[in-house]
């Protein structure tokens, strides 16, 4: 959001979960998290942030020594997920005196659209911000039209595959906004364990796979051995689907071609079919 503002030149340390655009790669880290998810099964990783919320322990490290010489007049942060992110709360005693501390907390797509223009705000890049905002609704009328008619697909979107987590927040709109509705996530709603048990019941004509903090290969990988009764497709969840930015309208897109290509163009993310859905589907 901030590289979209025009303020990359501004941006002075970032979190080690910083990867777009290219330009903050190379920024100083301030925060990094304990858990190494490359080294872990998907198991595992639940398993280790479990144990960290049961113990009341934080998933991250904040380098407060290198925030106080990176001197920043502005720290944004969230609140919505100790799983996703530093907290605002671990930041307090990082925080430069006279640092400005904004928590940007969406929890639906709309609620995304507005952070931006919060974000623009604190800035004074309000003009960049409109823009920005434009381009997601034009992005997002654009989709809705096309598909206006088409009948709706049922959907699972899987947030994570071990276990299996149902969409949460800004997803479960984003799949309605596609065309779609999702079998079991509720809008505005945090994300859940379930099984998939629970979600094959629940007979989903498609099965998105887009586990958080991973790309579409990633997810394609950790994936491997998953038999599943319907079309399944790897996704890049990181980049499209559950940061809270404006590369969600993207996301949109993606998901009303995937449910129904002959309606909606594809924008060309990522996208990997699994099983003998190994090439889309014909619908």
């Amino acid at each position: 959001m901030i590289a979209e503002l025009g303020m990359i030149d501004s941006l002075v340390g970032v979190s080690d979960e910083c990867r777009w655009p290219a330009e903050v790669v190379g920024k100083p880290i301030v925060s990094a998290a304990k858990i190494k998810p490359g080294e872990l099964s998907s198991l595992e990783i639940d398993a280790a942030v479990r144990e960290a919320i049961r113990d009341s322990d934080s998933l991250y490290v904040v380098d407060a020594v290198l925030i106080e010489e990176l001197a920043p007049d502005l720290i944004v942060t969230q609140d919505l997920c100790a799983v996703c992110a530093v907290s605002g709360a671990e930041l307090a005693g990082a925080c430069p005196v006279g640092a400005e501390v904004l928590s940007l907390d969406p929890r639906t797509l709309d609620g995304v659209i507005e952070s931006v223009r919060t974000l623009a705000h604190g800035v004074g890049a309000v003009d960049a911000g409109e823009a920005i905002v434009a381009g997601m609704q034009r992005k997002l009328t654009e989709t809705e039209d096309a598909v206006s008619g088409v009948p709706r697909s049922r959907v699972f979107f899987a947030e994570w595959l071990d276990p299996p987590f149902c969409a949460g927040h800004w997803l479960p709109e984003m799949i309605d906004r596609a065309g779609g509705a999702d079998v079991l996530g509720r809008a505005g709603e945090p994300s859940r364990a379930t099984t998939w048990k629970e979600v094959l019941a629940l007979e989903p004509e498609l099965i998105v796979l887009g586990p958080c903090g991973f790309d579409a290969g990633e997810a394609g990988r950790r994936a491997t051995g998953l038999e599943l009764p319907c079309p399944a497709v790897a996704v890049d969840g990181d980049g499209y689907y559950s940061r809270p930015a404006p590369r969600l309208a993207e996301g949109v897109c993606q998901l009303a071609h995937l449910m129904h290509p002959d309606a909606a163009p594809d924008p060309g993310l990522p996208a990997i079919w699994l099983g003998r859905f190994a090439a889309a589907p014909a619908r």
